[in-house]
């Protein structure tokens, strides 16, 4: 059992003896003289916190940017964290550096060395592309208050064709230094401040949850952050699961895709729409790159919020959640583990330990879709997600209806799906599924929609369905003019 944690800061190994256990990254930087990396929202929404995060994964560097005001410092053990500060020097500057210049990208330069490190990790991704597009999503997550988006886009053109930065040189060194730190041992750390245990195994986790059930389980912190951050709340005992080796499994099989609790929405999206190729659209707008590069699927699942994007997908998917406490394990469907606000099945100290999605049946049509005030980084007021089979003669033999934002938990449309089961998929069956669906849910207004308009929304996606399943995927790309992007 290791009493330190132990991570790299640029070139730097840090040992933390005395730590808080909810100390945001963020904060300790910029006590240290880290400032260029900056507080702008505080909450994961503005980029302008950006770091550099290189953890060794399956014998490869994983370069991921995230936002350093969410992220608990003592998430990061076994980690290498890379700053503004870490780039270049004013006689060799960084090429994102050099071309943020040369195209006049900054401009008040508050949001500036946010835009770099996400530049600097989307430089690192494997299979990055300089289109439009793409830079947008890999960028959606920075703000510029100045609106200076043109010529940060061309710097971060430019930046793509340019030659090797210096970390290029340096992958053989880092990945050895990040091997001397995978000792395999367990963390435990108390203080003043609270608790920490960073366990090292599945086991592990279970008996540190069987003896302190009231702990709080830490994945992406994408959620929990803002309970530091915003809420104010003291943490007794935080135990992050980022280091255990089962929980960041993605396993394909014949019957489907297991995700463990500790796999990111960004490890996970390409797995995932390859069996339901609308996701892959979905996820690319749920949060940013970099909560996307800290959330995980599971954890998303677990906090049970009503508005949770990825929930009504998997329960429309038919998806299966496996818990464990302490050597006994189970596994229920998805859609029961919601049982009413704030509440779900969950016993004291078990924990979600993986989630399933089956292989959809063959013919079976699966749409998502995510409705926002925003298109980028933006809480749903509506997402609905549907699957739909039909027999050879056209009727449907199976559908899943699920809504978020329309209860109290994510619930699946009952009175709509019944109105369809045995009909033929037509206008007929569709004015019968509108219908119910109004039924169905008596929605909230709140901040971000009316009653009415969830409930127009609701009933109007079912006709986008329809649309959709009837009229091929070109029926989509005509009335919106977009892609499909996986």
């Amino acid at each position: 059992m290791r009493q330190t944690i132990r991570f790299y800061l640029g070139e730097d190994l840090c040992t933390l003896r005395d730590l808080s256990p909810t100390l945001t990254l963020l904060d300790w930087l910029r006590d240290r003289g880290r400032t260029g990396t900056k507080e702008g929202c505080n909450e994961g929404d503005c980029g302008a916190c950006t770091v550099l995060v290189v953890r060794l994964e399956d014998a490869r560097l994983n370069w991921r940017a995230v936002n350093a005001c969410i992220q608990f410092v003592s998430m990061l053990d076994g980690a290498q964290v890379y700053t503004i500060e870490d780039l270049g020097t004013a006689d060799a500057p960084h090429p994102v550096q050099t071309a943020m210049v040369e195209q006049h990208g900054s401009q008040c330069g508050f949001c500036t060395p946010g835009f770099v490190m996400s530049m600097a990790a989307y430089r690192k991704t494997e299979g990055a592309s300089a289109d439009d597009q793409a830079i947008d999503d890999a960028l959606a997550g920075n703000l510029c208050r100045c609106t200076g988006y043109a010529p940060i886009v061309r710097a971060m053109k430019q930046a793509m064709a340019a030659g090797p930065d210096r970390f290029d040189a340096q992958v053989e060194a880092i990945a050895a230094r990040l091997t001397a730190l995978q000792d395999g041992e367990s963390v435990r750390l108390e203080g003043a401040e609270g608790m920490l245990s960073i366990p090292a195994s599945v086991d592990d986790l279970a008996e540190i949850l069987l003896a302190d059930p009231e702990a709080t389980i830490v994945a992406g912190a994408t959620d929990v952050g803002l309970w530091v951050t915003k809420g104010m709340r003291r943490l007794k005992h935080v135990v992050p699961i980022g280091r255990v080796p089962e929980l960041r499994a993605l396993t394909r099989t014949p019957e489907g895709l297991r995700i463990g609790a500790a796999v990111t929405y960004q490890d996970s999206r390409m797995a995932i729409a390859e069996l339901l190729p609308d996701a892959g659209e979905m996820i690319r707008r749920l949060g940013s790159t970099q909560v996307r590069n800290s959330a995980t699927v599971c954890g998303n699942i677990a906090n049970g919020s009503p508005i949770g994007d990825g929930p009504p997908m998997f329960i429309a998917a038919n998806a299966t959640l496996h818990l464990r406490r302490g050597a006994e394990r189970r596994s229920i469907a998805l859609e029961d583990y919601f049982i009413a606000y704030g509440k779900q099945d969950r016993q004291p100290g078990e924990f979600v330990e993986a989630l399933t999605i089956p292989v959809p049946a063959r013919g079976a049509q699966f749409r998502a879709y995510k409705i926002s005030k925003r298109f980028d980084q933006d809480i749903s007021a509506v997402l609905g997600a549907f699957m739909i089979e039909r027999d050879d003669q056209g009727r449907i033999t199976a559908v899943r209806l699920a809504y978020g934002g329309m209860a109290a938990t994510p619930k699946r449309a009952s009175g709509a799906e019944a109105a369809l089961i045995g009909r033929v998929w037509d206008e007929d069956a569709l004015a019968a599924a509108r219908a119910a669906v109004l039924e169905d849910f008596a929605p909230l207004t709140d901040m971000r929609a009316s009653a009415w308009y969830r409930q127009t929304v609701a009933a109007n996606l079912l006709t986008r369905f329809f649309e959709e399943t009837t009229g091929g995927v070109q029926a989509r790309l005509a009335r919106t003019g977009g892609l499909v992007h996986v």
